[in-house]
């Protein structure tokens, strides 16, 4: 771990394909200043990640929303948690995730859907799941692979790609016909009921499960396992999220909840996975361009509270959501955005559609990178570099997906010039001339200002000020936020009931065709960290499976007259790679699968987003398979 041997900086004035040239902590946050200066709010942007500490989110919202006027303020966990965002928002009436990883010990029925623990959330997995199972908990694994979370469940659904609203609409009108709902509790306590129940009516299941790939003995199986049941826990990532439809998708698992009346009670309930770190660390300060801050929206009433607890100017206080990073890019290529800054995230490797984001970039006049690695791919496409601490080296507070809270320690002094993101935005902030509102001097500072801000917002769930801030940094507890939440009402709604919402598929996502057959899914594996920034410099690893892979069926393999092995090329309409085939039976005909951590995935992936998360369709990619012959 550690920082770049030397701070490099490109001149503005030279073409980003020439090398760096070293310059001073001075004259480089002196430039970013100069070229923010330079253009009006509205042309600058930053995108963040959910790899930082809060207190580098809250300094970064601070000053773009507070000081410099700008919203297009984003962070990475639109690429993996946006959409059940959204659909808390919309079903709860707040981003507050119901369950935590202890209730799955609690339940009686697991449901793993879009989500693959085994692999992906593995101290998850290893310390909850595997116990759970022990002690005789029921397993359900949704998903198009047999993933090695499925290995262990008690019944695999084996379905189809972009079919999980249709099954999980099947599911609620069988359940509604069978007479197992309790009618009178979904009338009294749901908002809504009535026009679901009506939705779910010309439903043909037999129809639908065909169409979604699943035996009806399969469907029989669960649903009898959900009345069998008392309790019920369900676990959801990216196979959700990341899709056309990702809001919706989380909306049709959440109502099957509803209408069961399992949900704000211990074993009972959602629990979507984020796919980094301090994702929600990110969410709660409100370093996202959907939010002002602190959960709390762009309202006169909000934006007068926030310019007075950060001492600024109404005016300057953003009056709307701003761009997201997929807008961001479309916005850059209209030659819409002047100003970059890219913070702890690899956008070139991790957003969809490489080409088009790779044009993008070079249509920025200013791009910005700061970073703890020294290998992402984005360094080829900014014209500035600048070397911060990772979290071995920087002290702070994180938020895990289960809304708990805790404390950072740097382990590790770290060598070079590298600086606390934090301390960067600060001397940013200073060459702006707004010093006197961010001098802080140290993450403690920055984290009890959080916490002061965190009380005016009229959520009441957002009592992160209530907690015991010297317990927390001595390491003796960590603290959940919102555990009053559902011992006071169900829901934050104004009426507080939760809301069903009627969702169909409506099918957004790109099709297989005769030209590209196969739908192309993105998976994680167990040994290495998407990006493998960190372990893949581990020469000496011993992994469970290679960094770079297609995984595809053998009927699929026998008809291409493709072997074990061979070399192949991947071909979307956006573009094509080359990887090594992997043939396996635990994936449906007609789909393949590829790691994320092949760091030219998103040459295929499409730039199609959800409508209302902005969070991209990585899941749902017609691609072709064609031999590479050697002579």
């Amino acid at each position: 771990m550690g920082s770049f041997l030397a701070l490099k900086v490109g001149l503005l004035e030279v073409p980003i394909s020439e090398p760096f040239k070293e310059s001073n902590w001075n004259n480089a946050t002196q430039m970013i200043a100069k070229m923010i200066a330079s253009t009006s709010p509205e042309r600058v942007g930053f995108y963040s990640s959910g790899q930082v500490l809060v207190e580098d989110y809250y300094v970064a919202n601070k000053l773009f929303k507070g000081f410099v006027g700008t919203s297009n303020i984003d962070s990475n966990s639109r690429t993996c948690i946006a959409s059940s965002v959204v659909a808390l928002q919309k079903a709860i009436g707040a981003d507050i995730v119901p369950a935590q990883m202890s209730d799955v010990l609690h339940t009686d029925l697991i449901i793993l859907i879009g989500a693959n623990p085994a692999e992906a959330h593995v101290v998850f997995y290893e310390k909850y799941i595997k116990k759970a199972l022990k002690e005789g908990k029921k397993l359900v694994v949704i998903d198009p692979r047999k993933t090695l979370s499925a290995k262990n469940a008690n019944l695999h659904i084996p379905i189809k790609p972009g079919k999980d609203i249709d099954f999980l609409n099947a599911v609620a009108a069988k359940l509604i016909r069978d007479g197992y709902i309790d009618e009178a509790f979904c009338s009294k306590n749901l908002n809504n009921y009535e026009e679901f129940k009506a939705s779910l009516e010309s439903i043909d299941i037999e129809q639908s499960l065909q169409e979604s790939g699943i035996i009806y003995q399969d469907f029989e199986k669960f649903i009898n396992m959900i009345k069998e049941s008392q309790k019920m826990v369900s676990v959801s990532s990216m196979g959700l999220n990341q899709s056309s439809q990702g809001v919706d998708k989380n909306l049709a698992l959440f109502n099957l909840h509803f209408i069961l009346n399992r949900i704000g009670t211990e074993g009972n309930g959602m629990l979507p996975e984020t796919g980094q770190p301090n994702a929600m660390g990110g969410r709660e300060v409100g370093a996202l361009a959907t939010m002002l801050s602190v959960h709390m929206d762009f309202s006169k009433k909000n934006r007068e509270k926030v310019a007075s607890f950060w001492k600024t100017d109404l005016a300057t206080i953003p009056k709307k959501k701003g761009m997201t990073i997929m807008e961001m890019m479309e916005a850059a290529k209209e030659g819409k955005l002047d100003v970059l800054i890219i913070m702890h995230t690899d956008p070139v490797y991790s957003l969809p559609n490489r080409h088009a984001i790779e044009e993008a970039l070079k249509n920025i006049p200013f791009v910005v990178e700061i970073n703890a690695y020294d290998n992402t791919l984005t360094k080829e496409f900014v014209h500035m570099r600048l070397p911060a601490k990772p979290w071995g080296e920087k002290e702070g507070h994180h938020t895990n997906m289960e809304r708990r809270i805790s404390f950072n320690r740097a382990f590790y002094k770290g060598k070079g010039d590298a600086k606390e993101d934090w301390k960067i935005l600060c001397e940013i902030a200073k060459k702006l001339g707004f010093g006197k509102h961010f001098k802080y001097k140290d993450a403690n500072t920055i984290y009890k200002e959080f916490l002061e801000m965190t009380k005016l917002s009229d959520e009441q769930h957002m009592d992160h000020f209530k907690m015991d801030l010297k317990k927390i940094n001595s390491s003796k507890e960590n603290y959940r936020w919102g555990e009053e939440f559902f011992s006071k009402h169900k829901a934050l709604t104004p009426n507080k009931k939760f809301n069903l919402h009627v969702v169909t598929n409506k099918h957004l996502s790109l099709e297989a065709d005769e030209d590209y057959p196969f739908i192309l899914l993105s998976i994680r594996t167990r040994d290495q960290w998407n990006s493998i920034s960190k372990t893949g410099e581990i020469e000496t690893l011993k992994r469970y499976k290679p960094l770079t892979f297609l995984e595809m069926h053998p009927h699929d393999a026998k008809e291409l007259g493709i072997s074990d092995g061979q070399s192949v090329r991947v071909s979307s309409q956006f573009g094509s790679v080359k990887t090594v085939v992997y043939l396996t039976e635990d994936i449906k005909p007609k789909s393949v699968a590829m790691p994320v951590s092949d760091r030219n995935i998103n040459y295929l992936t499409s730039s199609i987003y959800d409508q209302e998360s902005k969070e991209p369709d990585y899941n749902h990619t017609p691609v072709k398979i064609e031999k590479i012959y050697i002579p």
